[in-house]
């Protein structure tokens, strides 16, 4: 098996982690999946602002783990979620992300366009 390439973030490729000073709630349909004033906003090169959620902010009854993985040499191996019945891989988080972004360790993302993502102040 090859070994996996680890980046360091850097001016060719910055990352940040922050704390959210709002509210974050995550929505499917009129069911709340995450409702938290903890998360992470986790600003990566030209990409989007991901939210990162601590876990204890989540309902995880609603979730389920897949098989699908992924890897990314700057944050590590991610691991997946559906949220039930069929927003499918639409939760990912990184259980072991590398140091330099430790801080997003115990936390879950969504994909924006498989749920609605509520910021408010």
């Amino acid at each position: 098996m090859a070994e996996k390439t680890v980046k360091i973030p850097g001016p060719d490729h910055p990352i940040t982690v922050e704390k959210n000073p709002d509210r974050v709630v995550v929505k499917v349909g009129d069911r709340v999946i995450a409702d938290t004033r903890n998360a992470l906003s986790l600003q990566e090169a030209n990409y989007p602002a991901a939210q990162y959620i601590p876990r204890e902010d989540v309902d995880f009854t609603q979730l389920e783990r897949t098989q699908h993985q992924t890897y990314c040499p700057y944050k590590g191996d991610a691991s997946y979620y559906t949220v039930l019945p069929d927003a499918e891989n639409a939760v990912w988080t990184y259980e072991q992300p590398y140091d330099a972004v430790a801080d997003i360790r115990d936390h879950v993302a969504f994909y924006p366009d498989k749920v609605s993502i509520e910021i408010t102040p």
